[in-house]
């Protein structure tokens, strides 16, 4: 399974969007070079609140682009970065990955997926009545979370617009993605 990076995007301060660039350096352990949310702890102001000795397992934030593709038909315009993602990927079902799958991206850099991205009621202030497009519910009335995924950075490097991403799925059992 593979597919391509489309967009990446980094901030240095606190904002919903982040401005895209030509390229953004993963580094190990860290995060995204230069992004507020990079840290070894959490960097995320709901989850600094409520303990900041959290390790910080949202890392760097990867949305599909075919995500784009399904809120355009509702009606909504959303660009690569505008929520708030640091990865735009194409071709890669991101949201049925399990947890611990590795993204090899372009020639270094290696991220492990830890959780969906819970979205938040900031969506609905940048375009409203978005949030309801990434959250619904399925046929069981269980909540879906469509805004993404986070991931940790195993092996740093330089990711592009174009570069591959090689999907590597863990060995075992598989667990399925929850909100982190």
């Amino acid at each position: 399974m593979s597919g391509e990076v489309t967009a990446v995007s980094s901030n240095s301060v606190y904002s919903f969007t982040k401005p895209n660039r030509e390229s953004i350096t993963l580094l190990a352990g860290l995060g995204v070079e230069g992004d507020v949310h990079a840290g070894v702890t959490v960097k995320h102001r709901s989850r600094i609140a409520q303990d900041p000795t959290q390790p910080n397992l949202r890392q760097v934030h990867l949305i599909h682009a075919e995500l784009f593709d399904e809120v355009g038909e509702a009606g909504f315009r959303v660009a690569p970065g505008e929520l708030g993602e640091n990865i735009t990927t194409r071709g890669i079902d991101l949201l049925r990955l399990p947890v611990g799958t590795l993204l090899r991206i372009g020639a270094a850099a290696v991220v492990e997926v830890t959780g969906l991205r819970n979205p938040c009621l900031q969506i609905d202030t940048f375009q409203g009545g978005l949030l309801k497009q990434v959250v619904g519910r399925d046929d069981l009335g269980d909540i879906v979370r469509k805004a993404g995924i986070m991931s940790v950075v195993k092996e740093g490097g330089v990711v592009r617009p174009g570069d591959l991403i090689k999907v590597e799925l863990p060995t075992g059992p598989h667990r399925p993605l929850e909100k982190v």
